[in-house]
């Protein structure tokens, strides 16, 4: 028997990921970001403030992006000035990522107004039980 769209965990995943991702874009349009931007920027900015200058590959895959939108995004990002792309001196073929001087400024903006959205969305759950329940769905395997 098929449950009722209320019943359903999928289409209430549905829902619930439309919601957070509108509260998402609508937080990052005053800082002039898309979502995916977003994320590649604070991932390069983390990872820079680990010591780490990652290829386009390293850092799609710390995202969990796909590598050929990833190159299109970044490419965005570096005309905006947030992000520099250079040759990999161990490998020609590769791009090193490091954030501009505007983007390390951006970066943590931005992260503060995300976590703020975050904030608000999970209020109605303990975060811990949240992050839980959201990790076991990220990685099954683990």
């Amino acid at each position: 028997m098929a449950l009722s769209p209320g019943e359903s965990p999928g289409f209430l995943l549905w829902h619930a990921t439309l919601r957070w991702q509108r509260d998402i874009a609508a937080a990052l349009v005053p800082l002039g970001l898309t979502h995916v931007q977003f994320v590649l920027l604070a991932c390069t900015w983390w990872l820079n403030t680990q010591g780490e200058h990652p290829n386009q590959l390293a850092l799609a895959r710390q995202a969990g992006t796909d590598v050929k939108m990833t190159s299109q995004v970044l490419r965005a990002l570096e005309t905006k000035g947030l992000v520099e792309r250079e040759v990999d001196p161990a490998d020609t073929r590769a791009k090193r990522l490091r954030v501009t001087a505007a983007g390390a400024e951006l970066a943590p903006r931005a992260i503060a107004a995300v976590e703020q959205v975050d904030a608000r969305f999970f209020k109605p759950v303990v975060l811990n039980d949240a992050v839980t329940l959201l990790a076991r769905l990220a990685h099954p395997d683990s």
